[in-house]
């Protein structure tokens, strides 16, 4: 398809394209209206990897892996819940969108409510909490260790304590309770390192995990010994010392010792908190920082529904639905419409376009060409009778038979008004209604049909017997169809018909006959008598195959198809159907043309016509 046809489509459904995009408008706009507003707030926060001294749990972890894991983390039941505990609502999960900003280890937190406080307060208390279970999580990695030194620093201070009571007062009983304190903290030493030792020799070194376990555990060991070998070598001295001995009987002697097992008390408990802040630093070491850079402030508009977003694209929509519509109609659509189409399906030329007429009185049909003689229409038919002699340069035409695909296309008003303008030319014409199963010149003509061609068929009159004259048209004849036959085919096929057309050509310049639409046989057979075939189509009812299947039968009876008149163009649509172009070189407006006797200038003309002498060229 050109360009011209895609627009002549487009001028052509202009109305169901305008409605579809007012009723998409309108109807989007009025969901808009029903529906609940959302609102919409953001906050972001910065997720910041740990500075990896050692192996840990995220030393195999990528910084975008790392964002993508608190990701998942923040939409998790557990933060979830902590955040409606303390709201005091409910937090669904499918009002939550997190995603992280390109190139960056930015987590946007964009949270949805029907309330733009609620949203604001989700997303930064939503946050907050991720921050507290983040820290949650990883302080429990280390939590035993660091609860057993704190008790360990606490028993160690309460021994310290002890013995510096010793000293200022040596009592046996005080010695009997620090050896039984040092077996209590030697056995569970002694006992978590054999367990460690084992554990570690039990674990394969081929998996990463492992050796992440195995590094940890040595960790622990590495922590324990030195605490363990500190404690074993008081008890030793604590033995010695409770021990009855001549040399030890001197109080000096004992104040020493205890001053020798306060110093190793005080080493230990050097050692201990020592060991509880390494522990501390690995914990703040191996935990990813996660804080909020940018908390989230109460939206004041909402961000669905946009009524006028939402009108422009259910208009949009509502217009690509009636162009679906249009496609699906014009696709569906066979029927000939424009010149371009008659040639290009047909084969055969277009010699008239005439536009669809204006009748006062619908009722009360009639010549058009001797009612508006410049009207439009009429100048539309001198057309017709110009390219008529055009086409009969090289081979004349007498007898000239007008017919159409089907009924009601106007076939025999395109009859009668053109032997009227061929008249009108100054030559004798002859208008014969040859359709003897549905005629109609003669109620076009307002002529009785009691006799006609029906009688010419039995030879009981002569042609000029059954003739009717017009007043206004003198060169003009027309023969009816008369009473109507049981077999119309027979008789248009016999020789009877020829001779009656022989008769009517040696006293006429031209016969133009009336015959049935296409779809019966009647067309075919007469047309193979006369000299000339001019077919009727009305553009948008026509079909192409129907078209095509009475051309085809025509060049089968061996007729002469000369072209095509297009018939009833509407006046209003008329660039749809070709009309436009070949109407507007005449210049037809209201300055050069009337059309109706109810116009002054008009009836003044009309006037002037009628006195002209009617046996020249009009």
């Amino acid at each position: 398809m050109e360009l011209k046809e895609y627009l002549r489509i487009v001028r052509r459904w202009s109305w169901l394209f305008l409605f579809g995009l007012i009723l998409g408008g309108v109807g989007g706009y009025y969901f808009s209206q029903y529906q609940t507003p959302i609102y919409q707030a953001s906050t972001r926060a910065i997720v910041v990897s740990p500075p990896q001294s050692g192996v840990s749990d995220y030393t195999y972890l990528s910084d975008q892996q790392l964002t993508q894991t608190y990701i998942q983390l923040l939409t998790t039941q557990p933060v979830l819940n902590a955040t409606a505990t303390q709201l005091g609502y409910e937090v669904e999960r499918d009002q939550i969108t997190a995603q992280q900003i390109r190139d960056t280890q930015i987590i946007q937190i964009t949270v949805e409510n029907e309330d733009p406080i609620r949203a604001a307060e989700i997303a930064n208390v939503l946050v907050e909490q991720l921050i507290n279970q983040n820290e949650s999580f990883q302080s429990g990695r280390f939590s035993t260790a660091e609860n057993n030194l704190q008790e360990q620093v606490r028993q160690m201070e309460s021994q310290i304590s002890g013995l510096q009571g010793v000293i200022t007062q040596i009592s046996s009983q005080n010695l009997k309770d620090q050896i039984a304190q040092l077996e209590a903290q030697i056995n569970p030493l002694q006992e978590e390192k054999s367990k460690l030792e084992q554990e570690i020799a039990s674990l394969p070194t081929s998996r990463i995990e492992n050796k992440i376990l195995i590094a940890e555990k040595q960790a622990r060991i590495d922590q324990i010994s030195p605490l363990l070998n500190l404690y074993q070598e008081i008890y030793s001295n604590l033995i010695v010392l409770g021990q009855p001995s001549e040399k030890s009987n001197s109080q000096d002697l004992r104040l020493e010792q205890l001053r020798t097992q306060l110093s190793l008390y005080q080493q230990i408990y050097v050692n201990l908190l020592s060991s509880l802040e390494s522990i501390r630093l690995a914990r703040l070491q191996n935990t990813p920082n996660i804080s909020q850079i940018e908390p989230a402030t109460t939206p004041t508009l909402p961000i669905r529904p946009r009524p006028l977003m939402n009108t422009a694209l259910a208009a949009v929509v509502g217009l690509m639905l009636a162009a679906m519509v249009v496609f699906l109609v014009e696709y569906m659509d066979d029927t000939l419409k424009t010149p371009d189409d008659v040639e290009r399906f047909l084969g055969i030329p277009v010699l008239g376009f005439v536009a669809e007429m204006q009748y006062k009185d619908k009722s009360a049909e009639e010549v058009y060409v001797s009612r508006q003689p410049r009207s439009p229409v009429s100048e539309a038919f001198r057309s017709l009778r110009t390219n008529l002699e055009f086409a009969s340069v090289e081979r004349s035409i007498h007898t000239l038979l007008i017919t159409s695909t089907a009924p009601a296309e106007g076939k025999t008003t395109i009859a009668a008004n053109l032997a009227a303008i061929i008249s009108q030319a100054g030559k004798r014409v002859t208008l014969l209604d040859a359709d003897m199963r549905r005629p109609h010149v003669h109620s076009l003509l307002g002529l009785p049909n009691r006799d006609g061609l029906s009688n010419l068929f039995r030879g009981q009159v002569s042609s000029e017997m059954v003739a009717h004259k017009m007043d206004n048209m003198p060169n003009l004849m027309i023969v009816t169809s008369g009473s109507l036959p049981p077999n119309p085919a027979e008789l248009l096929g016999s020789e009877k018909m020829v001779h009656i057309l022989h008769d009517l050509q040696s006293v006429n310049d031209m016969v133009v006959i009336d015959s049935p639409p296409s779809l019966v046989a009647d067309a075919q057979v007469l047309a193979a008598k006369v000299d000339a075939v001019l077919f009727v189509i009305q553009p948008g009812v026509t079909h192409v195959e129907a078209a095509r299947s009475s051309l085809e039968s025509f060049r089968r009876a061996g007729a002469r198809v000369v072209g095509v008149v297009l018939n009833r163009i509407p006046r209003n649509r008329s660039e749809y159907y070709g009309g436009y172009k070949y109407y507007s070189p005449y210049g037809f407006d209201k300055g050069y043309y009337s059309e109706g006797d109810g116009q002054p200038e008009f009836a003044k003309f009309s006037k002037r016509v009628k006195e002209l002498p009617q046996s020249g060229p009009q």
